[in-house]
């Protein structure tokens, strides 16, 4: 009787949600928003430098992100020559891939990139609940792609997207050297592949 009990206490815990696990306070009370500003500003060129790792492969260069108008992207990586290592263009809900490296061109890859650069440019996500840690930092609950996410704020600045699982972490973005609504430093971190994405800007 004390296994099996030890068993359900080990297997509730498990299937425990993020907030639970993490004992996050809900907050009741008006719908709020969440606005993620980094690449939100149309006259603006978000100019990186950029190292991609996937696997065992190492791709660097320059990142280049440009908002051409209501949720339209352009986002392009070269590599210090000028050659391109991969094109897309995200507009609403659809994703063009308007060129890739052949070292590149692995679905896996392409789905992961694709959606890590859409969490980057969503700048309203739609908020199911919010949540407080002790402290300042305030947690946003929100689905994105039918994946779960949390916005982290601290003094009203967005420092980190968590994607989660459960109350299983899978992949985070964090923001640091916030200047006026730019984020010179995103650091993108998977937690069950090979995969690390690293811009700093230029």
């Amino acid at each position: 009787m004390r296994y099996l009990l030890i068993s359900l206490t080990l297997l509730l815990f498990a299937c425990a949600s993020f907030p639970k696990k993490n004992n996050l306070e809900r907050i009741n009370g008006n719908r709020p928003t969440v606005i993620n500003p980094y690449f939100s500003d149309l006259s603006k060129d978000y100019i990186y430098k950029a190292k991609i790792n996937f696997a065992e492969k190492s791709f660097g260069g320059i990142f280049a992100i440009k908002k051409l108008g209501q949720e339209h992207y352009r986002v392009v990586f070269t590599t210090e020559m000028g050659n391109k290592l991969f094109d897309f263009s995200f507009i609403k809900n659809e994703f063009k891939i308007n060129f890739i490296l052949s070292e590149m061109n692995k679905k896996i890859l392409i789905n992961l990139l694709k959606k890590d650069l859409f969490v980057l440019t969503s700048e309203n996500p739609n908020i199911l609940n919010h949540y407080q840690k002790m402290g300042d930092s305030m947690f946003f609950e929100t689905k994105i792609k039918n994946n779960t996410y949390f916005y982290i704020t601290a003094d009203e600045r967005l420092n980190k997207i968590l994607e989660t699982k459960g109350s299983k972490e899978k992949s985070d973005y964090i923001f640091t050297e916030i200047e006026n609504d730019h984020a010179r430093e995103i650091k993108i971190r998977h937690k069950n592949i090979k995969l690390t994405i690293d811009l700093k800007a230029i």
